[in-house]
């Protein structure tokens, strides 16, 4: 990827809410100089095929083909191979509509050839018109669960065939010691352009998690030349989107941007809360950004991208993160 050491900004990111500032990032960058970092421990095989969640959100997204309404799949989707599927008794509770199904017919296919899912994500984004460069935060397999009140669920069968309903206990990452990066993604933190590292408003246990569990990217966070910061998914003690506030009350953490900034001890140098949250600014630790972080329309992903790249600039890396 010849334009790869033109990268400004590194993204990690999960799903919806992360992909929302992604597209404000690209949109306010260069092009080619956004790269996001996407959870994969989300991934898992449904009807035999290869599903990666959050890494076709990002796609769509950035696309910008996503369905805005339902806030997931693909706008002017179609669901005739669903609606066949029930007709023939066949599980429809994670929903794939007609153009979905096209890109995980095809990632299974190739997956199946040999070809690594960053390889194919990076092929995927060129073909969708993506001028960013995605990456899967492994070519390894790593898989979310989570133990609830209802015993232990794969992380899908939590979130949409439960809908989050069992008290969560706690997140298990499997396989994320043996893990490793994309190496291509790994050397996007020596890039001589890079100027800031973000974490986006995802799921921070659920989303963000996954990617930390694996140390290659913890030391890429914490080794980072240039500033790291972290866009709070909390706005006046609940979230926008998914069930961050719920699972962070089961597991007994303060619903405020204080519990973030301990979440990220040592690994950031700044954090960006809401208007809302803005008596909390002096608690959290670290140099904190006010403003709205509500993403309603483009005009605010754009917003909020812009101020979260210009306060990285004015901060420096913080030597208790680059020793820690």
């Amino acid at each position: 990827m010849s334009s790869t050491p033109q990268v400004e900004v590194v993204a990690l990111s999960g799903g919806v809410g992360g992909a929302k500032l992604a597209l404000g990032l690209q949109r306010t960058l260069p092009a080619g100089a956004l790269a996001i970092v996407v959870n994969t421990g989300d991934d898992f095989e449904h009807l035999g095929l290869a599903i990666s969640p959050d890494v076709d959100t990002t796609l769509y997204t950035l696309a910008g083909i996503a369905d805005e309404t339902r806030g997931w799949g693909r706008a002017g989707e179609t669901w005739l191979a669903m609606a066949e599927l029930e007709r023939l008794g066949g599980p429809t509770w994670f929903r794939l509509g007609d153009k979905d199904l096209a890109l995980h017919l095809e990632r299974t296919r190739r997956l199946a050839c040999g070809e690594p899912p960053s390889v194919i994500t990076a092929d995927f984004a060129r073909r969708l018109g993506v001028p960013s460069h995605i990456f899967p935060m492994t070519d390894d397999r790593v898989r979310t669960f989570v133990d609830t009140s209802e015993g232990v669920l794969e992380f899908q069968h939590y979130f949409v065939r439960r809908r989050c309903e069992p008290e969560l206990r706690r997140v298990i990452i499997d396989g994320a010691h043996l893990a490793r990066a994309p190496a291509a993604a790994l050397g996007l933190f020596a890039a001589p352009s890079l100027k800031a590292v973000l974490i986006c408003p995802s799921n921070p246990y659920l989303s963000i998690d996954p990617i930390l569990a694996l140390q290659c990217w913890t030391t890429a966070l914490r080794s980072a030349r240039v500033p790291v910061i972290a866009v709070s998914p909390l706005v006046g003690g609940r979230a926008i989107k998914g069930p961050t506030i719920k699972i962070m009350a089961e597991l007994g953490i303060a619903t405020d941007p204080t519990a973030l900034a301990r979440h990220y001890a040592g690994l950031i140098d700044g954090l960006v809360i809401d208007h809302e949250d803005a008596r909390w600014e002096q608690s959290c630790g670290i140099p904190v950004m006010v403003t709205s972080t509500v993403m309603n329309s483009l005009a605010d992903r754009e917003r909020l991208a812009q101020e979260t790249v210009e306060f990285a600039q004015q901060l420096r890396p913080m030597s208790s993160r680059r020793t820690a």
